[in-house]
């Protein structure tokens, strides 16, 4: 009764809504595929038998939800990290410590012992001309909030090109991350193709705060090694599920999140939120008497991490139906309490949607002005896709983005079940709506 009143001046079924949000949130089959997922099968980077078993536990929980599934094959890159160690050999002060260190993903294996240089940009990097041959670049930088992150993310993405052709030997990074208990967070780091391939690693921010320190006082020297290498490609599979439209099925809106994570840890918050999010919504939404008037497509993203080769897969095997996709979502930002939907769209999208969203008024989510997209969907950027996001509270995410610490523990339940839900009713939204959205003039400067 209370959902009927509620909804009462909106568009949205109150029975559908009782039964999307009501199912979300009483229902605990979110969490308890999440504890599935990171428990039984664990770290799923690219090539590994991790993600191998993660595309077949997904076929088999979508098949037992009634959606048709299959995998879409795609070759990843395969990666493996090896041993790694690091330590501060001798400066001013300290004989010998040893760093919490881990490899940035795809960086090359070897071994160097040298001097420290630091430097706080890419940019400064090269300006520091003969400073920096022969040395390990120590790039430190100031990140203590989630949207600092792209700020310095050119750092660990291209620093260790940008370090090469200054003749640098290897690379130490403090970690992307907004807290630390001496726990370095990885992430891609990518090669460019006029400059050498040099070792690359990140540190704890304790140790980069004990690097910056002794540098003030004079030479630092320190040894790096890391066992890390690349493989071959390997054959694997983005998973994409559907639930069938009822009057317009070819006409596609898309929920997705990846599959893949980093080897540190479960992979619970980035992005195995993001799979039980859109696994819970095509489940619920295809346990509805009647499906909406399009089709549902579920996609989980293999190599989101460090490829984005299941993104790019996705947009070259569905090219000639690109503009039959009305709307994409993807969840990737965790499972922090969810806060807000936004679209990118073109002129009026807001106002169509506005009113389907009033089921989660009862969440205090609401339609805000902001960003819409994720890493999976940009290679669809030329086919003009409207965007959609769940927004959710951020404030801790690089606390343990792309750590050791990415464990399930870290998960609300019921914070995961209110995005679940919000994905839900969106989803039904723009499947449902009599019109779709329009599509945005351009495409995003950047991401």
């Amino acid at each position: 009764m209370l959902l009927a009143l509620l909804f009462a001046a909106g568009s949205f079924p109150p029975d559908v809504a009782q039964r999307l949000v009501g199912g979300a949130l009483t229902g605990g089959v979110a969490y308890a595929r999440l504890q599935e997922l990171t428990d039984t099968v664990g770290p799923r980077l690219s090539g590994s038998r991790g993600a191998e078993a993660a595309v077949q536990w997904a076929l088999k929980r979508f098949q037992q939800d009634g959606l048709a599934a299959r995998a879409e094959p795609v070759k990843v890159p395969h990666w493996v990290r090896g041993d790694e160690s690091a330590e501060i050999l001798a400066s001013p002060g300290i004989v010998g410590h040893r760093l919490a260190v881990t490899a940035l993903g795809n960086s090359v294996g070897g071994n160097a012992t040298a001097e420290v240089v630091e430097a706080r940009s890419v940019a400064e990097v090269a300006s520091l001309g003969a400073a920096a041959r022969g040395q390990i670049v120590f790039f430190n930088h100031t990140m203590s909030v989630p949207s600092d992150y792209g700020k310095f993310v050119e750092m660990r993405s291209h620093g260790p090109s940008a370090s090469a052709r200054a003749g640098a030997l290897a690379v130490v990074l403090r970690s992307l991350s907004t807290a630390s208990f001496r726990s370095p967070h990885t992430g891609m780091t990518s090669y460019d193709a006029d400059a050498p391939r040099i070792p690359a690693a990140a540190i704890s921010t304790e140790d980069a705060d004990l690097l910056h320190r002794l540098l003030q006082r004079g030479p630092v020297r320190v040894r790096i090694s890391l066992g890390c290498r690349m493989l071959p490609d390997a054959d694997s599979a983005n998973v994409v599920a559907e639930v069938r439209g009822r009057e317009k099925p070819n006409e596609v809106v898309l929920i997705g999140a990846h599959l893949d994570s980093w080897d540190l840890a479960q992979g619970a918050n980035d992005d195995g939120a993001g799979v039980a999010m859109v696994m819970e919504a095509g489940r619920l939404i295809a346990s509805l008497p009647q499906h909406p008037r399009r089709t549902l497509r579920v996609v989980l993203f293999m190599n989101e991490e460090n490829g984005l080769a299941g993104g790019k897969g996705y947009a070259a095997a569905h090219q000639a139906e690109l503009a039959r996709h009305v709307a994409a979502l993807e969840a990737d930002s965790g499972a922090g309490r969810p806060l807000s939907v936004r679209l990118r769209t073109g002129e009026g999208g807001s106002a169509m949607v506005a009113p389907w969203l009033a089921p989660l008024e009862s969440l205090d989510i609401h339609l805000e002005d902001g960003d819409a997209g994720g890493a999976d969907l940009t290679p669809m950027d030329g086919a003009l896709v409207p965007l959609a996001s769940v927004h959710p509270d951020v404030t801790h995410y690089f606390d343990i983005h792309h750590s050791a610490a990415d464990t399930l523990d870290k998960i609300d339940p019921e914070n995961l079940a209110k995005n679940a839900a919000a994905i839900a009713v969106v989803a039904y939204a723009l499947a449902e709506m009599p019109a779709t959205l329009p599509r945005p003039a351009t495409r995003p400067a950047t991401h």
